[in-house]
């Protein structure tokens, strides 16, 4: 099969905003507990945080990590979770059925954010609290000293403000699940009353409105357009939230799920301009997909949990090649959106529908959809490029017209480098792909990097690595050619891949 694309450096869609490329921890199963942090282990550092999670959250590159919830926010007392760790309260979680024991919180996430190099994304509770609460959260982080929540951020130990700019107002609160679920005018009245006693108290920061928990919601649409004609003059982002499935084991349609994303975000993205034509307003509202994954492996083994037990193993889903390939493809249409998608967060970081695992006790390991997030966030930073792909498209169970090739460019002005980020949707042939750059200059290929293996239910485990990359260097048939700045190059079936390319 062959397939053409067609790359010039004015045709652009726009930059990636750095924090296209963060995650999520809640307190939620072991993301947390045995997670990030575990007194004791072996590689734990003076803070009880796993050394070793660090590092693998570090090879990711993550920018921005969303915290504390999910679900687990809006029955989260944030108070709870400071001052002495010998002091804080057990209490029930009712969003996930567990006991929370408040030993980790606002502090010491804060300082495990800064140990791993990211930004902290703060949720606020919406449910069982409101804008007081919020309020004095962000004076406890933001302000410097001299009133009552940030000389009680100073008496626990942090004299220097956390800083924190990017604030979730709630999360998913127009569903059922959700403790405390709101109308859309419900939601749009108690977040707009929190968002201008948040912005008060540091005029600096930017909140994330609630979007529609997720596209299939029968509120979908009227909710985005009640909450923004409350929240448009005020929040700077609305939040959009998806996750894929297999259950059916029907490959192809998985693989095409990411055109329902990209529908998602076109329609969200239309109705903030439509409200923004309402209001007469000068100002563009950004996107917030800070909730994305596969997520449904584990549904059946978390019906079997204990009930209020403390870090269970929930949502502990096992990743396989599809699953990396559907994230590759989720990855790529975040970054055709980058004109409007500027923050996105994979959901979640660790243990939980996560690409890092860990034992209690014990190691740590690089699930399959590690390796497409990691390749993004370092080779994905910069202008996004329009990018035609002439290729042959098959129709699926739910889909029509589904093109063999996923793909999309990068340029990284700053380091000289284009990058090619590409799934071949072909479960059976090689595409052939030639592609034409125009803009650029003289160009030489740097590597051809390729995630594929023939077993698609593939996975990897503490002991054994079944997917990883292969790195194709230049000069090698795999590496791919360049003549005449035509580049061409096989990429495999059923596979993820990156050319990298240099500028000279």
């Amino acid at each position: 099969m062959k397939a053409k694309l067609t790359l010039h450096k004015e045709f652009s869609i726009g930059e990636t905003d750095k924090r296209l490329f963060g995650s999520f921890i809640e307190h939620l199963g072991r993301a947390v507990y045995t997670g990030i942090y575990e007194p004791g282990h072996p590689d734990a550092d003076g803070s009880g945080f796993r050394n070793d999670v660090a590092s693998l959250v570090k090879e990711l590159n993550v920018s921005v990590i969303r915290y504390p919830g999910g679900n687990f926010v809006s029955g989260y007392n944030w108070e709870n979770g400071v001052g002495p760790i010998e002091q804080r309260p057990m209490r029930l979680d009712l969003a996930w059925g567990t006991k929370e024991s408040n030993r980790f919180g606002t502090n010491e996430f804060a300082a495990w954010a800064k140990k791993v190099n990211a930004e902290v994304m703060m949720a606020v509770n919406l449910g069982t609290q409101g804008a007081d609460a919020a309020r004095n959260l962000v004076e406890y982080c933001n302000f410097p000293g001299g009133s009552f929540y940030s000389d009680l951020r100073r008496s626990h130990g942090i004299d220097k403000p956390h800083g924190i700019k990017l604030w979730c107002l709630g999360n998913e609160m127009d569903g059922p699940w959700q403790i405390c679920s709101r109308t859309a005018d419900e939601y749009g009245r108690a977040a707009v009353e929190a968002a201008k006693v948040m912005k008060w108290t540091d005029p600096s920061i930017e909140l994330v409105a609630c979007g529609s928990s997720f596209s299939g919601m029968p509120t979908f649409g009227d909710w985005e357009r009640t909450v923004l004609d409350h929240l448009y003059d005020h929040a700077d982002h609305i939040s959009l939230h998806t996750y894929f499935a297999n259950r059916d084991n029907d490959v192809p349609n998985f693989l095409a799920r990411s055109l329902e994303m990209d529908r998602f975000i076109k329609t969200v993205a239309g109705i903030c301009d439509l409200v923004k034509v309402k209001k007469n307003s000068k100002k563009t509202l950004h996107l917030s997909f800070d909730e994305w994954n596969v997520w449904y492996h584990s549904n059946e083994a978390d019906k079997k949990i204990e009930k209020w037990t403390e870090a269970p193993p929930l949502l502990e889903d096992i990743y396989t090649m599809a699953d990396a390939l559907v994230a590759g493809c989720m990855l790529i249409t975040l970054l055709k959106n980058a004109d409007r998608v500027k923050i996105a967060c994979l959901a979640q970081l660790v243990n939980v529908i996560a690409p890092i695992m860990t034992e209690k006790g014990g190691g740590s390991w690089r699930q399959t959809i590690f390796y497409p997030f990691m390749d993004v966030s370092r080779y994905g930073r910069g202008t996004v490029l329009r990018c035609p792909v002439t290729v042959d498209k098959y129709d699926s169970k739910e889909f029509c017209d589904v093109p063999y090739l996923e793909a999309v460019g990068v340029h990284n002005p700053e380091k000289n480098e284009l990058t090619i980020f590409a799934v071949n949707r072909n479960l059976n042939e090689a595409i052939q792909l030639e592609a034409e750059m125009s803009g650029f200059g003289d160009i030489r290929i740097i590597e051809h990097r390729v995630l594929q293996n023939s077993d698609l239910d593939a996975c990897n485990s503490v002991s054994q690595e079944k997917v990883k990359p292969v790195v194709h260097t230049a000069g090698t048939a795999e590496g791919g050619k360049i003549e005449e700045n035509q580049l061409t190059v096989s990429l495999p079936p059923a596979s993820w891949n990156v050319i990298r390319l240099v500028l000279v």
